[in-house]
């Protein structure tokens, strides 16, 4: 059974997805700890509650990046994680950290990449009048939300759509993407090798529509 890491700085709804995927069997593998770097985050509570060992590792506490990203190593090194999980870990990591876990580390990000890297996805879609919007999950690279995208779920935008509204209808997609795709990790079937993915079997469809 893989051990996961999830790193966040907020709610953790998507954590939360990944707790009870794992609970459930919907994912071969298990949370073995949780780390953020805001001691507030509610995700924290989250992970008391299924009984994970919870870990802050506050940026603010740290003069610099290094020192920070130093901590964050030490401390997943110690949980020995198979894989790393970013559910909205709100801090830019650096090319040689990335580069030490390159391979074992997803991210799921509120947007059709390459569209929309960064911040403010959903007011990007809305002002540029996209008609389709979603979420994908990729392989973290030290490029920002430029890692290699294994798979996308998809939503109709729609008339009445707020920043607001489209938020929430994304999570919806996010709560069944991410479990899915860390379950092909951890059941073997993903993998990352010299910077591409290898899906076995190939999923037929790996973007999934839902209106």
């Amino acid at each position: 059974m893989r051990n996961i890491v999830v790193l966040i700085s907020g709610s953790g709804s998507n954590l939360q997805a990944i707790i009870d995927a794992c609970h459930e069997g919907r994912i071969h593998g298990r949370v073995c700890g949780v780390i953020s770097n805001r001691p507030d985050a509610y995700g924290l509570e989250r992970a008391r509650r299924a009984g994970i060992p919870d870990i802050v590792v506050d940026h603010r506490l740290h003069a610099d990046r290094t020192s920070f990203e130093s901590e964050l190593t030490r401390q997943l090194e110690r949980l020995e994680p198979d894989l790393i999980l970013l559910a909205g870990f709100m801090r830019i990591l650096t090319p040689d950290f990335v580069a030490r876990f390159e391979g074992r580390m997803l991210n799921i990000h509120p947007s059709l990449l390459p569209k929309y890297r960064g911040l403010h996805t959903h007011r990007q879609a809305l002002a540029n009048g996209d008609r389709e919007h979603g979420s994908s999950v990729h392989f973290v690279t030290a490029e920002l939300d430029g890692g290699p995208v294994v798979a996308q779920e998809k939503l109709t935008v729609e008339a009445g759509d707020t920043e607001a509204t489209l938020a929430d209808r994304v999570k919806i997609l996010e709560h069944r993407l991410y479990p899915q795709v860390v379950d092909w990790f951890c059941s073997g079937r993903l993998q990352y090798r010299n910077g591409k993915i290898q899906l076995d079997p190939p999923e037929a469809e790996t973007s999934v529509s839902c209106d």
